[in-house]
């Protein structure tokens, strides 16, 4: 078991079996608690079984270690049921807008202080966050204007104003076709702007024989090109 670190997604807590200091299982997560006037994390729920309604919350402070499948925890959970669950506040999931109050994504995510909770950033996800692979955005707590149950109101004009935390395949294609055609054009610059230097460093000569008259018909014993020839007498 891993020792815990500094900073951990949310989903990463959602996706792994918690099993508690008695070697027990008690299921998957299934939904965060939080506290969204603040954005702070106080700590998640698991499904102990396949059936029946009851759920077991933990604390944050109860998270012991982490691995690859399942999270170390330590002490006894609270037994709860869903109904009490669905009135417990949430941003995720909710509606991110822009300043004209129109929808650019959804908060699918949040970077977390395992020691205090403290939310650091959301992560907004375009399509569907439920999509494997798909992009994820930054965005920090300082963009935020209000936010209440299913909806987050930001000063953003669109998506493209938060910095890009996780690029899908198409997105991470389409930026380094991007970065390879600016290359590409930086380089044929850098060369026509070095010959464009190189034509203009070099002296101009006019290639020799070029000022002297073209004679059309030469007169006779006289080579068009060449040095002239003596006068012979076509009968000896």
């Amino acid at each position: 078991m891993a020792p815990l670190p500094e900073q951990v997604l949310l989903s990463e807590l959602l996706r792994r079996s918690v099993r508690c200091d008695h070697g027990l299982d008690h299921g998957a997560g299934v939904q965060v608690w939080m506290h969204p006037p603040v954005h702070r994390v106080l700590g998640w729920i698991s499904k102990p079984s396949a059936f029946g309604n009851r759920r077991e919350v933990w604390r944050l402070n109860q998270l012991r270690g982490i691995s690859e499948l399942e999270l170390l925890v330590q002490g006894e959970p609270a037994g709860t049921e869903i109904g009490v669950l669905e009135k417990l506040p949430t941003l995720i999931d909710a509606a991110v807008l822009d300043r004209h109050q129109k929808q650019i994504g959804t908060l699918a995510d949040a970077a977390i202080e395992l020691r205090s909770g403290r939310i650091r950033h959301y992560l907004v996800s375009r399509s569907d966050p439920r999509l494997p692979g798909s992009s994820r955005w930054r965005l920090s707590l300082d963009r935020l204007v209000d936010q209440q149950p299913g909806l987050v109101l930001t000063a953003l004009e669109s998506i493209d104003d938060m910095p890009l935390a996780r690029a899908s395949v198409r997105q991470e294609f389409l930026r380094r076709s991007r970065r390879w055609r600016d290359q590409v054009q930086v380089a044929g610059n850098r060369i026509e702007e070095r010959l464009e230097g190189w034509l203009e460093d070099q002296p101009w000569q006019e290639p020799e024989g070029l000022d002297q008259p073209y004679e059309k018909d030469p007169p006779p014993g006289r080579r068009r090109y060449g040095p002239p020839v003596e006068d012979e007498d076509p009968w000896i």
